[in-house]
C-alpha cells in the first residue's frame, strides 16, 4: 500500500479518548477506544472431576513439597500466619490458601492520568497489551537482530500509545540497551508517562525500581500519596523461578506494590520438559502453586489487594530445548488455567507469543493461536499481544502492526450488535423488499448501514492478484513497515500539564544524581 494512499485515509488514533483533536497521529481508520467484552463461553476441557483433581495437585504441592522463598521478609510473614517455614522453604495449608486467595477481588479498575483510559480488569472484559521485555529489535529498515536503543523502545511506546486496541503499556516494548541500567528506569517511565496515557506497569526489580515507578506515577497522575494508595493506579508483574521458587527482588516489589493497594500480577513460566513436568496437567499444577502462594503472600499483606493469575505454560522442543509458543499444547494449557482461575475467582493474564524469528506466515499463525487460547480461556489480561519475535527476544514494529490488525478483528468479532437478533437485524423487511431476484447493494437497509456494517481491516489487502501486483506487489509486512514508519513519524504525544512535565523530569534528573538503582555490574 503506498504511502499517499496511506495518507488519504486519515482519523484520530491513539489520543486522548473521546477528543476530536488529532492526537498520537492520524494514519490509519482504526476502531475507537474501548473496553472489549468476551461472550463466548470459555472453552473447558476438564470435566468438574478434572477441575478437582489439578486443584487437588496444586494444594499438595503447597502442602507436601512447598516453594522456596529466597526473600527474608516474606518468611517472616509467612512464619507469623502459621505456615511451615524450614530454611528458605514455605509449606502452607489449603484452608489458609483458600482463604487468603478468597480476599482478593474478581474485578478491579486501574486508573492512569487519563481517567477515560481506566480499565477494568475481570469479569468478561479482555485487555490488551504491547510487547514487553525483549533486549533486541528487528525492522525491515535495519534487517537484523539488533541490541534495543532508547529510540526504538520510544517508537513502540507511540504505536502503543497509538492504537486503540491496546489497553495498557506493560514493560519496556525493547530494553533500551544504551541506557544504563541503574537508570533506564528512569528514563523509559518517563517516556511511557509522556508519550502515553495508559496504564503502566512497573519492574519488580528491587526497591528502588518499585518506589521510583510508583512515585513518577503518582506526579503524572497529579495525586497526593493518599489519593494514589486509595486506588490502583498501575501494576507489577512478577514471574516464579520455575520450579518451586521465588526470588528476593521481585517478592520485593511485589511486596511493596501490595503495601500501597496497587495491582499485582504473578505469573509462573513453566515450560512443559524443562522447568516443568512434560506433561500439561502436571505443569499446569505446579504453576497454578507458584502462583498462588504469590497470592496469599500479598493478602495476608494487604487483604483485598487486586491479584491477578498468570500463565505462561508451554512447551520446550524436545529435540533442542528451545521454548515453543502458540503451541496445541500451550492453548490447552491456557484453557484449563482458566478453569481453575474461575474455580478461584482470579482474574486471569495470558499472552500473545511466539517462537519466530521475523513477521512471517509462523509468526502469525503461532501468535493467532496464543490470541485465540486467550479468548477461549476467558482471560482479561493479554500480554505481549503486539510485537514479539523469537520467543520474547526480538520486539518488531512490523510484528506490532500486524498483530494489532489481528486485535482490532478479535474485539470487533467480540461486539454483541454482529449477533443482534432484533427486527432490524433479522432484516425481514429487506429480505422481502429484494425478493427472489436483484440485489441488496441499492436498498435503503444497506444504505443506512454499509458504512459500519463489517469490520475494515487497515493492513489487509482484498485486491485480488492482478490489481495488488499493479500497486506494487507489496507484501504485509513492508505494508506494516510504511504503516510504522507514518505513525511514528506524524505521533503527538497526549496533553499533560506543564507544571506535571516539570515536577517529572526533575524528579528523573535527582534519581540520576543520586545514582539511580544499584545494578551487579
Amino acid at each position: 500500500m503506498a504511502e499517499a494512499a496511506l495518507q488519504t485515509r486519515r482519523r484520530r488514533g491513539g489520543g486522548r479518548a473521546g477528543n476530536a483533536q488529532r492526537r498520537g497521529g492520524a494514519v490509519i481508520e482504526q476502531t475507537p477506544w474501548r473496553i472489549p467484552v468476551n461472550l463466548d463461553r470459555p472453552t473447558e476441557p476438564l470435566d468438574d472431576e478434572g477441575v478437582a483433581r489439578v486443584h487437588e495437585a496444586a494444594m499438595r504441592i503447597l502442602e507436601e513439597i512447598g516453594i522456596e522463598f529466597l526473600n527474608p521478609e516474606a518468611l517472616d510473614i509467612f512464619r507469623a500466619a502459621g505456615c511451615i517455614v524450614e530454611g528458605e522453604n514455605v509449606r502452607m495449608g489449603r484452608d489458609l490458601v483458600m482463604e487468603m486467595v478468597a480476599k482478593a477481588p474478581r474485578e478491579f479498575t486501574l486508573t492512569p492520568r487519563n481517567l477515560e483510559r481506566t480499565i477494568t480488569v475481570g469479569g468478561r472484559n479482555m485487555l490488551f497489551g504491547n510487547v514487553s521485555s525483549p533486549p533486541n529489535y528487528w525492522d525491515m529498515e535495519i534487517g537484523r537482530k539488533v541490541a534495543g536503543t532508547r529510540e526504538q523502545c520510544r517508537n513502540l511506546l507511540k504505536l502503543t500509545q497509538y492504537f486503540n486496541c491496546i489497553h495498557f503499556a506493560g514493560g519496556y516494548p525493547v530494553e533500551p540497551v544504551d541506557v544504563h541500567a541503574s537508570v533506564r528506569h528512569l528514563d523509559v517511565l518517563y517516556d511511557k508517562l509522556t508519550i502515553g496515557d495508559k496504564v503502566v506497569h512497573a519492574y519488580s526489580l528491587g526497591k528502588e525500581r518499585v518506589e521510583d515507578v510508583m512515585e513518577m506515577v503518582r506526579i503524572a497522575g497529579g495525586l497526593t500519596h493518599e489519593e494514589f494508595d486509595a486506588t490502583p493506579r498501575m501494576y507489577t508483574n512478577i514471574n516464579s523461578t520455575s520450579p518451586l521458587k521465588h526470588d528476593f527482588p521481585m517478592i520485593d516489589g511485589w511486596l511493596r506494590m501490595a503495601r500501597r493497594g496497587q495491582a499485582l500480577v504473578v505469573t509462573p513460566f513453566t515450560l512443559a520438559g524443562a522447568m516443568a513436568p512434560v506433561t500439561m496437567a502436571g505443569a499446569v499444577a505446579q504453576s497454578l502453586a507458584e502462583a498462588l502462594c504469590a497470592v496469599v503472600l500479598a493478602q495476608i499483606v494487604r487483604p483485598g489487594v487486586p491479584c491477578v493469575i498468570g500463565t505462561f505454560t508451554s512447551n520446550v522442543d524436545m529435540k533442542s530445548g528451545a521454548p515453543a509458543f502458540g503451541t496445541p499444547e500451550y492453548m490447552r494449557a491456557t484453557q484449563m488455567t482458566g478453569q481453575l482461575a474461575r474455580f478461584y475467582g482470579l482474574p486471569l493474564r495470558s499472552s500473545g507469543v511466539c517462537a519466530a524469528n521475523v513477521p512471517d506466515g509462523q509468526a502469525m499463525w503461532e501468535t493467532e493461536h496464543s490470541l485465540w487460547a486467550a479468548v477461549q480461556s476467558g482471560t482479561n489480561m493479554v500480554y505481549h499481544a503486539a510485537g514479539w519475535l523469537e520467543g520474547g527476544l526480538i520486539a518488531s514494529p512490523e510484528k506490532f502492526v500486524m498483530d494489532c490488525e489481528v486485535l482490532s478483528q478479535i474485539q470487533r468479532y467480540m461486539e454483541p450488535e454482529i449477533c443482534d437478533t432484533s427486527d432490524d437485524g433479522l432484516a425481514l423487511d429487506a429480505i422481502r423488499e429484494v425478493g427472489h431476484s436483484g440485489h441488496f447493494f441499492g436498498i435503503q437497509h444497506t444504505q443506512d448501514r454499509y458504512t459500519t456494517a463489517f469490520h475494515q481491516p487497515f493492513l489487509s489487502d482484498w485486491k485480488n492478484y492482478e490489481a495488488w501486483e499493479a500497486a506494487g506487489a507489496v507484501w504485509t509486512a513492508e505494508r506494516a513497515h510504511q504503516l510504522f514508519k507514518l505513525i511514528v513519524n506524524e505521533f503527538e504525544e497526549p496533553p499533560m500539564e506543564e507544571g506535571i512535565r516539570e515536577e517529572l523530569a526533575e524528579f528523573v534528573a535527582r534519581r540520576k544524581a543520586e545514582g539511580g538503582a544499584p545494578t551487579d555490574f
